[in-house]
């Protein structure tokens, strides 16, 4: 009878170890279990991305308030152009606001920060952030740096 006390706390454990993985690998990853509430797109032009990734977050003052969900070369500018979903909750973004690509953490994950503007007119489905800034790119901080530029 012990032995199978030992064999049950054990596979308990297990199990919830398991379980733990699981959500640390969600967590993450980004993705969640969760069902998504109404969004509507905005879009934002960058000369570059530097590893912006479907699915990285947009955040405003720190809190998420979206997701990237495609990134495409516009063929007419050369530029990247981003299209974002922001949650319908959060419609209250200037339309003279900046959208720019910021490092998050030590792994060095790329997010998109919604800085606020102050204009009286607010973004809606389909428009385009008028001021971007581009992700920094360390490779060529370090290059021009060695090479004296």
């Amino acid at each position: 009878m012990r032995q199978r006390t030992v064999e049950i706390v054990v596979g308990a454990f297990m199990v919830a170890g398991c379980a733990a993985l699981l959500f640390l690998a969600l967590q993450v990853s980004g993705l969640t279990l969760q069902s998504s509430e109404p969004t509507y797109k905005v879009y934002a032009n960058f000369n570059d991305i530097g590893g912006l990734a479907v699915r990285g977050q947009v955040s405003m003052a720190g809190v998420t308030i979206g997701r990237v969900t495609g990134i495409s070369l516009d063929p007419d500018t050369y530029q990247a152009r981003v299209e974002m979903e922001i949650n319908k909750s959060v419609d209250i973004i200037p339309t003279d606001s900046s959208a720019i690509i910021r490092t998050a953490g030590l792994l060095g994950e790329k997010y998109i920060d919604v800085s606020i503007g102050a204009d009286t007119s607010y973004m809606a489905d389909g428009d385009t952030f008028y001021g971007t800034q581009s992700a920094l790119n360390i490779e060529r901080l370090i290059s021009n740096f060695a090479s004296g530029k």
